[in-house]
């Protein structure tokens, strides 16, 4: 077991407060996300908008040890530094056991709410810089997502690029684009060439749904959302996967790399048998058809990983069917998971 690593596939930062608005240009600098002082706490704000208190930073395990106690916000101090010093970061790591972090946002997920393009991708590059700067301490070990606004398709993919030479491992689309602009229309195409030629993956993470109909996801207080949406998350990524595989995004870029994260297992196996299903057996004319000899769940298996926090389910449905389990424990503790974290690590079915 000498030899045996650890990888966690969804580690979190937890971003500091000058981030932002130390890196904005002067036409953003008020907008972009900065911390406020309130009766209660620090609270995050964007654009006149409150969005999220500190409680993700700065509660590590107390659901599962002190409920009662746990609160909204907090002040900063109370922060876990390992969110967002990468020293202290790689101690929580080794505390866990952890050998690598993917590194993803908190804050910077609830970004992908912002309605205005522009100030979308201004926060993006700002993160992105920073990230970029946090990753750099230890290249080995820090492996970062980048955050990449494809409203604009060839300037994501400019981003992308730059993010590329920056040294970050991977690109973080939104789960669910604006209606009309779904992930089976043709403007992507670039998007997808430039991830498969960087050889780097594209990862679709809950919360990060671009505003639209029936979206919960506003840039207000993310306490607000129905408990009905958040039990449901998946159903988005599941229509954004549908529109790659259906369309022939797979067929045409076969080494593009796509990741689920944090929308869990469970409902893997299902969405599996149905997209087959449909295929064969509701076939219409005008339907794309594949060149190869392939089923739509051949191209899930090929290209598409998946990533999850809490799935009992999930993970006895993986063992009886032999596949990879990996998940993404929060093991740097700024999250509300066990100080120990039982699950890590990277890919299933």
């Amino acid at each position: 077991m000498a030899n045996y690593r650890v990888i966690s596939s969804d580690n979190h930062v937890f971003e500091p407060p000058d981030l932002w608005t130390s890196r904005a240009r002067p036409a953003f600098k008020d907008r972009v996300p900065q911390l406020v002082r309130e009766y209660d706490g620090d609270w995050w704000f964007c654009d006149g908008h409150r969005v999220i208190g500190l409680s993700p930073g700065a509660q590590t395990g107390m659901r599962f040890e002190a409920p009662e106690k746990m609160v909204r916000t907090t002040t900063f101090d109370r922060v876990r530094r390992g969110g967002y010093v990468p020293e202290e970061h790689l101690k929580d790591m080794d505390a866990d056991g952890v050998d690598v972090s993917i590194v993803y946002p908190t804050v910077g997920l609830l970004m992908y709410s912002v309605p205005d393009t522009a100030l979308l991708s201004e926060l993006f590059r700002g993160y992105n810089d920073w990230l970029a700067e946090f990753c750099a301490a230890f290249p080995k070990r820090l492996k970062g997502i980048a955050m990449i606004n494809v409203d604009d398709v060839q300037e994501g993919v400019a981003e992308l690029q730059r993010c590329a030479r920056m040294g970050l491992a991977g690109g973080m689309i939104t789960v669910y684009p604006p209606e009309g602009k779904g992930y089976d229309h043709p403007m992507y195409e670039p998007l997808w060439a430039a991830a498969q030629d960087l050889d780097i993956p594209l990862g679709m993470h809950i919360a990060t749904n671009r505003p639209g109909p029936g979206q919960d996801f506003a840039l207000e207080d993310r306490n607000r959302v129905r408990n009905s949406f958040l039990a449901n998350a998946d159903h988005w990524v599941r229509m954004s996967l549908a529109d790659m595989i259906f369309s022939g995004v797979f067929e045409r870029y076969p080494k593009l790399q796509v990741g689920t994260v944090e929308h869990e297992l469970s409902w893997i196996p299902h969405f599996l048998d149905r997209i087959d299903y449909t295929y064969t057996q509701r076939v219409q004319q005008e339907r794309y058809r594949f060149k190869e000899a392939m089923l739509p769940s051949d191209y899930f298996h090929r290209n598409v990983f998946a990533g999850f926090q809490e799935d009992v389910m999930g993970i006895r449905t993986a063992i009886s069917s032999g596949s990879t389990i990996c998940s993404g424990a929060r093991t740097t503790r700024m999250s509300n998971r066990p100080s120990r974290a039982a699950t890590r690590s990277s890919r299933i079915f």
